[in-house]
């Protein structure tokens, strides 16, 4: 089983695919959107055909604290369209603490500060994705 891990900001989606065992997660893109969330859709939805994807694992932005804010209620009402357009599941993982992480692997590895702002995000989604698959495979 396939998925696609997304992590949605207010001007990128950083997006990761599992591999065909639905296993391990890789980074695969960054896409520039200045919230255009109809072109995002139409988007996510020719990579979901085109790789063959059965679920899509969204990053859900929750408080520290564990309360909804606005940035979360956007990911529900973007589940819901994703839904919709992709006609596929859309399963909410908490992606706290996941950019930090993300940054800690880069800077680990010795990304330069400008590489880093390049792939944080597609890094970022790969995180939450590798977790849902983690706790899937359990």
């Amino acid at each position: 089983m396939r998925y696609l891990g997304l992590d949605l900001g207010s001007k990128t989606l950083g997006i990761a695919i599992s591999d065909q065992t639905g296993m391990i997660a890789r980074s695969l893109k960054i896409i520039r959107h200045e919230e255009e969330y109809e072109r995002l859709l139409k988007e996510i939805k020719k990579l979901v055909e085109e790789e063959k994807i059965e679920g899509i694992v969204l990053g859900y932005p929750k408080n520290m604290n564990n309360t909804i804010g606005e940035k979360a209620k956007l990911s529900e009402t973007f589940k819901e369209q994703l839904e919709k357009e992709c006609k596929i599941k859309v399963e909410l993982e908490d992606e706290r603490l996941t950019t930090k992480q993300a940054t800690d692997i880069l800077i680990s590895n010795n990304t330069s500060r400008k590489k880093r702002k390049k792939v944080i995000d597609s890094m970022a989604a790969t995180i939450i994705l590798q977790s849902y698959l983690d706790k899937k495979g359990k």
